[in-house]
C-alpha cells in the first residue's frame, strides 16, 4: 500500500484548510500555520488518506494524527492506517488525540483502543471576554500589572501587525533572542526561529499579529489564527523583559483587538514548564483541552 506523506509546503495551504474547515477542533496543533512553521523541528508529513487529511510523525516512531474531516469519512481512514502500519512493520498509534476524538475512535471500534494522556501537552483555553475585561478579585494581580505599565509608559500605543511595523518586530525578536540565551538553549532557538518566520512569513499564513509599544519602540507582539470559528489560536508572544508589564499588557490588547469575536482564545500548552503553568493557569482557563496517545489494546 502507498501513502505519499509530504512534508508541508506554503502553497498546500489552501487545500488543507479545506479539511480543517471540516470540523471543529480548537486544538492548536491543527492549524496550518502551526503545522507548516513547526515543519523543521518536530519533522511530519501531510497526506490524503481516503476522504481525509492526516498528519504522519517521521523518525523512530512513527504515528499518526486522528483523520482530518468529516465524522463518517473517519473509520474508512483508520482501517487503511492500520492496514498501512501492519505491512510497514510498525505498532499503530495516533497522537495528540482528544477526548471528543477519543470518544468517536470508541464508538467506531469498541475496546479496541486506549489513550494515554500527557499533561504537558495539554492546551489552555480561555474565555475571551474574561481576558479581554479580567473580571474580579481573580484577576485583581493582573489588572495591577497593567494599570502600572499604563502608569509608567503613558505613550504606549496598540497597532495591528502589518507591512509598515514588521521590521521593527523582527529586530525586537532578535534583541528577546540575544537577552535570553537562545543560541544555547536548543530548544528556546527553535522557539524563536519559528517567532521569527512567522514574523516573515505573517501574510502568506494569513496570520492575525499585534504590537504594542512605548515611545515608538517595540516592546512586545503577538500573533495567531483561527483554529475554528469560536477559537483564536495565539501562537506567539514575545516582550522584552525590562519593560515591565509588557506580557500582561500585549495579553489583553491583542485579545481585545483582534480576537473579540471569538469566545474561546487558546494560549497552547506549558511543555511541562511549572513557571509557565503556573502563569497560565493564573488567568483560569475555562477549558483545560487534554491530548494523548492512542494504542491498540
Amino acid at each position: 500500500m502507498e501513502l505519499n506523506f509530504q512534508k508541508p509546503k506554503l502553497e498546500d495551504r489552501d487545500w488543507v484548510m479545506q479539511f480543517l474547515s471540516l470540523q471543529k477542533s480548537r486544538s492548536c496543533e491543527q492549524t496550518f500555520a502551526n503545522l507548516y512553521l513547526w515543519r523543521r523541528q518536530y519533522p511530519a508529513g501531510i497526506a490524503v488518506v481516503g476522504k481525509t487529511l492526516v498528519i504522519k510523525t517521521e523518525g523512530e516512531v512513527q504515528s499518526f494524527s486522528f483523520p482530518i474531516g468529516k465524522k463518517e469519512d473517519i473509520k474508512e481512514t483508520v482501517d487503511i492506517l492500520m492496514e498501512y502500519s501492519k505491512e510497514q512493520g510498525f505498532p499503530f498509534q495516533m497522537h495528540l488525540v482528544t477526548p471528543e476524538q477519543f470518544e468517536l475512535l470508541e464508538e467506531l471500534y469498541p475496546g479496541k483502543f486506549t489513550i494515554s494522556y500527557d499533561r504537558d501537552m495539554a492546551d489552555y483555553i480561555y474565555e475571551t471576554e474574561k481576558l479581554a475585561n479580567l473580571p474580579g478579585r481573580k484577576y485583581h494581580g493582573k489588572k495591577n500589572h497593567i494599570n502600572k505599565f499604563k502608569r509608567m509608559y503613558p505613550d504606549w500605543s496598540y497597532e495591528a501587525l502589518d507591512e509598515q511595523n514588521v521590521e521593527a518586530c523582527f529586530k525586537m525578536a532578535l534583541e528577546w533572542r540575544s537577552q535570553n540565551g537562545c543560541n544555547d538553549h536548543e530548544e528556546k532557538n527553535a522557539e524563536m526561529c519559528v517567532a521569527l518566520n512567522s514574523l516573515r512569513l505573517f501574510r502568506e499564513l494569513n496570520l492575525t499579529g499585534g504590537v504594542l509599544k512605548t515611545g515608538g519602540r517595540v516592546v512586545a507582539f503577538c500573533m495567531g489564527e483561527p483554529a475554528c470559528d469560536d477559537t483564536m489560536v495565539v501562537h506567539i508572544e514575545k516582550a522584552l523583559a525590562d519593560v515591565e508589564g509588557a506580557y500582561p499588557m500585549i495579553n489583553q490588547q491583542f485579545v481585545l483587538h483582534e480576537a473579540e469575536s471569538y469566545r474561546y482564545v487558546n494560549r497552547e500548552d506549558d511543555m511541562g514548564e511549572e513557571g509557565l503553568r503556573q502563569a497560565k493557569l493564573s488567568y483560569r482557563p475555562a477549558i483545560l483541552l487534554e491530548k494523548g496517545r492512542v494504542t491498540q489494546r
